[in-house]
């Protein structure tokens, strides 16, 4: 069942930001199965630097790594402040990296399709680049197809962030800094944002969003991190369970631009409110699949505030990974545009169907429905989101 928008069923997931944290093995209560959190000495947990290379003018960029020695380990890069690595367990202990990434910052520089890297201003798309605030028209540069992807041509994912290492009981983590000046890819006002990674001795990475403004504008950020529980470039993640609470999620047209209604999840390939495997409808030939070439869309979550919204199991390995979020919706990615031409950090090539990305987020194109979760910032206002991704084993 397909229905327009109303306000009230958007709304109810749009909640007030702000909560708690949960463990990573309660993360995603309809999953399968209770999974083990992987757990980290709180003495052990380090932060080390090394080189990632020097940007054209100069700039050096550096590697952060988080965790232990012989643990849970996050990686991440201050060019788009973005998750390089992370290296979990599987069941019988063997590490891996489960994130997928590129080997020199040249490769990102050149290559990336935005691995592991904090996307805006506005994450996802804006229907031709353009939208109306204030009775003021804005044009962002188009850089997919028609419509503007990520922030534009030079988003927050190309800049080198300034950064701040930062340690708590039972916590490491970096604090990431980027102003983003008035005019920049068109968006309205000076736009200051922080983004705070930090890692847990519970195996828990906590993402924290805050942005201010000094002029009235739009935004939506997000991470985007690509996974493979059974490990970067081993293969295809149809057999990973997934499990999505979102009742709905918003329709596309070819280019991925929402149409502006919720349908309904139920009997279609959308419905992962029971753990399904990824591949086990993303042939089916429903039109919004064929639309995007596989799962590109964004679900609309129940209910509000912090809660548990997603969940991933890997059946090979025994890895899951949960994610909690204030967020109203997710984009669920399948890696649809990955063609084999790049080769990952293992040396193996990254096909369509390796990898899943789960961007919480707003809606895309909101600045363009009136009736979705609105992205708009004004001066005196904060923006703040949280998202926890647990990881476990089981």
């Amino acid at each position: 069942m397909t229905a327009r928008v109303s306000r009230r069923t958007v709304l109810r997931s749009a909640g007030a930001l702000g909560g708690g944290a949960l463990t990573a093995g309660a993360v995603g209560a309809a999953d399968t199965g209770t999974a083990r959190p992987v757990t980290t000495d709180p003495d052990a947990l380090r932060v080390r630097t090394d080189p990632f290379g020097t940007m054209p003018d100069g700039t050096p960029v550096t590697r952060y790594t988080l965790g232990a020695e012989d643990g849970l380990r996050v990686q991440l890069i201050d060019y788009g402040a973005a998750v390089h690595r992370v290296s979990t367990p599987d069941r019988r202990g063997r590490y891996a990296d489960i994130a997928l990434g590129l080997s020199t910052l040249d490769e990102y520089r050149s290559s990336s399709p935005y691995f592991g890297a904090i996307v805006g201003r506005y994450a996802n798309r804006i229907a031709n680049g353009r939208f109306t605030l204030d009775g003021h028209t804005y044009q962002i540069p188009v850089n997919d197809g028609d419509n503007a992807l990520h922030g534009g041509t030079v988003g927050f994912d190309k800049h080198v962030w300034d950064a701040e290492i930062r340690r708590g009981p039972g916590r490491v983590g970096v604090r990431f800094r980027l102003v983003s000046p008035d005019g920049d890819m068109g968006f309205p006002g000076n736009l200051s944002t922080t983004v705070d990674y930090t890692l847990t001795a519970g195996g828990e990475l906590t993402i924290d969003y805050h942005a201010t403004t000094d002029k009235p504008t739009v935004v939506n950020l997000s991470n985007h991190t690509y996974w493979n529980l059974g490990g970067e470039g081993s293969g295809t993640v149809y057999d990973h369970l997934l499990w999505i609470d979102a009742d709905a999620y918003t329709a596309v047209d070819g280019e991925a631009i929402p149409l502006g209604t919720l349908p309904d999840v139920t009997g279609t390939p959308f419905d992962f409110r029971t753990p399904t495997a990824i591949g086990a409808r993303i042939r089916s030939g429903d039109r919004q699949l064929t639309n995007v070439r596989g799962y590109d869309h964004n679900w609309v979550l129940n209910g509000s505030g912090r809660r548990p919204v997603a969940s991933v199991y890997d059946p090979a390995s025994g890895r899951h990974l949960g994610v909690v979020t204030d967020q109203p919706g997710m984009q669920f990615y399948a890696g649809n545009q990955l063609d084999g031409t790049l080769v990952g950090i293992g040396g193996n090539t990254y096909r369509q169907s390796d990898t899943l990305v789960l961007e919480t987020q707003h809606f895309p194109d909101s600045p363009n429905h009136p009736d979705f979760p609105s992205t708009v910032l004004r001066p005196g206002q904060d923006f703040r989101t949280s998202t926890t991704i647990g990881f476990g084993v089981r």
